[in-house]
């Protein structure tokens, strides 16, 4: 049985301060959660004091990206063991907008999972089409090529180390969301490759998430789709009581 996880990315939004308030409001609203992973992923500045004030509770940290290289010349970028020590747990790697607007390519977004497990923390590695792409029909083609290249240095044995997330471009931050019918197929398609990658008994320990508008009003429908695993929330978390809302579905 596949624990369901659900993650806020915040992007670039909260200060320190806001992230701090957010944190004391939030805990309280899910203290009694059980049977779902919580993960919050603040901006890199707040990674620290999100990490310590969630420190021993059901709440989890993730950082919204990590580079490749252990170290180096690679000004502004911050490596894995970095994220770790400041106490995240969990890394989103490859989320369509640092594709889009930082040139991500398929095979940085590999090199960045197989850095990510090497350090010790659970990638959320991120796939999805454009609706230019859905609309021609190449939704399973581009998803399992972002699929196939962001596993590529990953082996059977580290496979439910890894979490993916299904996130078409076309419903993130606009209002529209994939049906769940819709996020099924591609999810069972998803789970179909990484069946062919690492074996069917892997595949099935593998969670894979759905992002894209998600908020309270439609979270219990996707999770009642047999392969959709938890949810990679944007706007949606960045109130307590809206994030509260979508982590407790049950």
């Amino acid at each position: 049985m596949r624990t369901p996880l659900v993650a806020g990315n915040w992007k670039m939004y909260k200060t320190s301060g806001e992230s701090a308030s957010f944190v004391k409001e939030f805990l309280p609203l899910v203290s009694g959660v059980k049977g779902v992973e919580i993960v919050l992923a603040p901006p890199f500045p707040s990674l620290p004091l999100v990490a310590s004030l969630t420190a021993g509770s059901n709440v989890g940290v993730a950082s919204q990206n990590v580079h490749f290289a252990a170290e180096g010349a690679y000004t502004g970028e911050v490596s894995p063991a970095m994220v770790k020590e400041a106490g995240a747990g969990y890394a989103i790697i490859g989320h369509s907008e640092r594709r889009l607007y930082f040139a991500e390519t398929d095979d940085n977004v590999g090199r960045k999972v197989a850095a990510a497990l090497a350090a010790g923390l659970v990638p959320i590695l991120c796939v999805g089409e454009t609706l230019d792409e859905r609309e021609a029909g190449k939704t399973f083609d581009v998803a399992g090529r972002q699929l196939r290249a962001g596993l590529a240095g990953v082996d059977s044995p580290r496979a439910a180390r890894v979490v993916v997330a299904y996130e078409p471009v076309w419903a993130i931050g606009t209002g529209r969301t994939a049906t769940p019918a819709q996020a099924q197929e591609v999810h069972a398609f998803l789970r179909g490759i990484l069946a062919e990658l690492w074996g069917r008994g892997a595949a099935e320990a593998v969670r894979i998430l759905y992002g894209g508008s998600v908020k309270s009003e439609n979270i219990a429908d996707l999770m009642a789709q047999a392969d959709i695993d938890g949810a990679l929330v944007g706007g949606a978390s960045l109130k307590p009581a809206s994030f509260a809302g979508i982590v407790k579905f049950k």
